[in-house]
C-alpha cells in the first residue's frame, strides 16, 4: 500500500536535496535526474501494484 501521509522526518530537508540536485542543470539535464531517480525509487519499491498507486495518485489533477 502506498504511503500518503506525511512520512519524512524532516520534509524541508529532503526538498532542499532535491532543488541542490538540480541547481546548475539545464532542463534537459534536470529532465533526465528526475526520469534516473524515478527509475532508481521505482525499482527500490521493488512493487508493482505501490508502483501504480503511486503513478496514479502522480497523475491526479493533472489530466483534465
Amino acid at each position: 500500500m502506498l504511503t500518503l501521509t506525511p512520512n519524512l522526518a524532516r520534509p524541508d530537508d529532503a526538498y532542499a536535496l532535491l532543488l541542490a540536485a538540480h541547481e546548475g542543470l539545464s532542463k534537459e539535464a534536470s529532465d533526465a535526474l528526475n526520469a534516473r531517480l524515478i527509475l532508481l525509487l521505482a525499482n527500490h519499491i521493488g512493487d508493482a501494484e505501490v508502483l501504480q498507486q503511486a503513478l496514479t495518485e502522480a497523475k491526479r489533477g493533472l489530466c483534465k
